[in-house]
Parts: structure tokens; sequence; C-alpha cells
């Protein structure tokens, strides 16, 4: 396969990007998207080229790291995966591919496609943990339904890799921070902190600027883990009732 592939170069993030067009043939449809960047980096640098920089860790869709906005959508044109999940047979022979960093005032540039994610470690230190670890009842202890067990590992499913953000309009991190809260507040661990982390955890995410939720659903479309927008309602519950308690 051979595609022309146009990669937003950018210095830093006060530099001015632009997309660079480069072609690359002889690929394998069975060959991965990032081992396609790989490919075509080895193929700018024995050309005296300087290659682009992208992330990427565990290549096995756990991490997160591999985000990329690709031909208009977060991780690519495929459903409940992340970027290196996906594989060029996707794309049809001779096919045009733009890549891009996420687009997030929350997320700056660091250099070409890699962007800064530290807001979200910063929205976690806020509140999303449990504070008497080692001195709570053992886990194995206590009782949970089935049900409960289930909506905690759904929200806990949530890797942080930032396309509900990149893909809602308004650059909301809702569904990150709902995921979070909700894999907390369901589970009887979770629910000594349950008001002070749903107040700090909504008060850092707008300090980071972070856009505001208007339910579209588009970021539990592009979740490559499929995480529900209902999450986001039971942050609201969370959040209200922490209000209602001051």
């Amino acid at each position: 396969m051979k595609f022309t592939v146009k990669v937003w170069r950018q210095k830093n993030a006060k530099a001015k990007g632009r997309f660079e067009t480069y072609h690359i043939d002889g690929i394998s449809p069975d060959t991965s998207f990032l081992e396609m960047l790989d490919i075509l980096n080895n193929k700018l640098i024995r050309e005296g080229k300087e290659p682009f920089a992208f992330d990427h860790d565990c290549r096995e869709g756990i991490c997160g790291m591999c985000s990329l906005y690709i031909n208009g959508r977060p991780h690519g044109p495929d459903d409940e995966i992340t970027t290196c999940q996906l594989h060029c047979r996707k794309f049809k022979d001779g096919d045009t591919i733009t890549v891009e960093p996420w687009r997030s005032a929350a997320f700056p540039v660091v250099k070409d496609l890699v962007v800064d994610r530290n807001a979200f470690d910063k929205i976690l230190q806020a509140g999303g943990f449990i504070s008497t670890t080692g001195i709570a009842p053992d886990a194995n202890l206590i009782q949970i339904s089935k049900k409960d067990a289930d909506e905690a590992m759904d929200a806990s499913a949530c890797i942080g890799c930032g396309a509900c953000v990149a893909t809602c309009k308004n650059g909301s991190a809702m569904l990150f921070v709902a995921a979070r809260v909700s894999a907390l507040a369901k589970l009887p661990q979770g629910r000594p902190e349950a008001a002070r982390r749903a107040k700090a955890m909504v008060a850092k995410m707008d300090e980071l600027g972070f856009g505001a939720c208007s339910n579209t659903g588009a970021c539990e479309a592009e979740c490559p883990k499929g995480v529900s927008i209902a999450h986001i309602a039971r942050l609201n519950r969370e959040f209200l009732l922490a209000k209602l308690q001051d």
C-alpha cells in the first residue's frame, strides 16, 4: 500500500505549526498505524531530515499514550480502539492521511504530535484517590453488589488518553472526571471522601481551562474503551449533593 501522509509539525506550544506532506509505499495492510509512522520516520532519517515526534508506550491499547487525531477522528477511523490498535487496512491504497495532535487549550503541544496531558494528572491529584488506604477494612471482606462492581469496572476502564477532550466541541474533560469519580463512588471505600472528591476534581478541571459539557455524546462515541456518559450524570449528582452539604 502507498499513502500520502500529512503530519502536523510544531516546534513547541508557542511556535506556529504547519502541515508537512510525505509519501510512503510498500506498506503491508497488516502494519499497525504506529509501525507505519516508524517506517516513515526511518525514511526521513535516511533522507537526512528530522523525524517527527509522537507519543507511544505499551502499543497494546492500555496506556493511552498513542493519542493522535487521524483524518478528523481521535485514534482514527475505527471504533473503541487506541491508535496503536489501528491498522493500515482501515485505509484505501493511495489514501491521504492527515495526522494531528489533540487540539485543546489544556493540552499544549510539546512538539509535533506530542501534547502535555499533565492536566489529567493534576485532576487526579486533586481528588482521584482514597486517603484511607492501609487503615481501611480489607476490601475482600466488604460485600459489593454485582451491579455496583460492574459499573465501577466500566468507569475504571478509562485510560486517560484524552480522546474525550479532543472530540468535544467545548474541550470538556467531563467524561474523564466522571469516570474517576464514578469508579470510587460505586465502592464503599470511596464513600467517606465522596463529597470532597467531586468538588475538588470539578474545581481543578475548571481551573485548568477545560470547557463545559453540553452533553452531545461525542466523548462516549470516540472513547477507545466505550466509557458511558451515564457516569457524567453520576458526577453531576455527586457534585450537587456535595454542594448541598456545604
